[in-house]
């Protein structure tokens, strides 16, 4: 017993980790399939121990297959989701393709699991953007307690949510600084070595970029439409692990002890806050692992029942892969899907 699973975009960065998470956590596959361009055919992918060559997604039939993990861009998921959906899989899609789509679940596990059972409007599941996912992992718990009326995030946001592409021009960049190279800029507007962008995605007409507004509306479709959220979203020249300083307003009083007490015991959450040198998490020490860590828990004195915290994950993992595999895994367990 156990489900055939396809993984697409087999040798991305996301890809890659989605492999390597469904190993760790031995998800009950009983058959493994690495897909990507045609250009890729013959190359390993890594699942634990085991070699996978890496087949053609153009001609692969679905049938048959339980579970198709999605992480090769709204391109990719616009022409092959559909197809793979309609031959029976179920289609967790890291793209913000479908995202917004009323008929298609935004899920993150630890927040909103309960919407999962509308996914067979068209047998799609979306995975949200990867700086809401460790955002909302560490709000949901806080908005049960005292509900949230408005949220200011800025976000440090690193180059691997960019791709293989953009973390490669960070290494060049800091290598040619050291050996005073041309600075060459291909994947961002501007230096990404010892410098910090505030631009991630598109300009929209009202001034925020898009992913902001990624930020507003899935916080407003996957927790609550009534929680007003403003975002300044930034790439950091940081390889792995995003970063955000979160401004809490509440309706009703909470107390930093009383904060950090239910996030100790919240579902994803790992609380490192101690009030001296190194009480703290940074991006360093979250690479690899599966939680979303707060520190700096703080009250706010210039709002009533207002609370800053810090919060760290690594975005290839609960921003990505490991959220796609949770939803999986949720879905099995809610038994929505069942084993052969």
């Amino acid at each position: 017993m156990g489900f055939r699973v396809a993984v697409v975009g087999a040798t991305g960065n996301v890809g890659r980790e989605m492999l390597n998470i469904l190993a760790e956590r031995d998800f009950p596959a009983k058959d493994i399939v690495a897909l990507a361009s045609r250009k890729s055919i013959g190359q390993i992918a890594m699942y634990g121990d085991k070699e996978l060559k890496v087949q053609a997604l153009d001609d692969f039939d679905f049938a048959g297959t339980a579970f198709a993990f999605f992480a090769a861009g709204s391109g990719v998921s616009k022409e092959h989701a559909p197809r793979a959906a309609k031959a029976g899989a179920v289609v967790i899609d890291n793209s913000s393709l479908y995202r917004m789509d009323p008929d298609v679940p935004l899920v993150v596990p630890e927040v909103n699991a309960h919407d999962l059972k509308d996914f067979a409007k068209k047998n799609i599941v979306a995975n949200p953007n990867c700086s809401t996912a460790q955002m909302l992992v560490a709000l949901k718990p806080l908005h049960d307690a005292a509900v949230i009326k408005r949220v200011v995030v800025s976000t440090y946001q690193s180059v691997s949510g960019a791709g293989n592409a953009a973390m490669d021009e960070l290494f060049r960049q800091t290598r040619a600084i050291f050996v005073n190279d041309d600075i060459e800029k291909e994947q961002f507007t501007k230096q990404i070595a010892f410098n910090v962008i505030p631009h991630i995605d598109v300009f929209l007409d009202d001034g925020y970029t898009k992913e902001e507004w990624k930020m507003v509306a899935e916080t407003k479709k996957m927790l609550d439409p009534k929680i007003k959220l403003t975002a300044t979203c930034v790439r950091v020249p940081v390889f792995v692990g995003h970063s955000e300083s979160l401004n809490i307003e509440f309706e009703k009083e909470i107390s930093a002890d009383e904060a950090r007490n239910i996030l100790r015991e919240a579902p994803g959450c790992l609380v490192v806050d101690r009030r001296e040198d190194e009480g703290y998490i940074t991006p360093v020490e979250c690479v690899g692992d599966f939680a979303t860590y707060i520190s700096r828990i703080r009250e706010d004195i210039t709002v009533e029942n207002g609370l800053n915290i810090w919060v760290v994950s690594d975005n290839l993992r609960k921003g990505a892969a490991l959220n796609a595999v949770q939803i999986a895994e949720s879905m099995i367990n809610q038994k929505l899907v069942t084993a052969d």
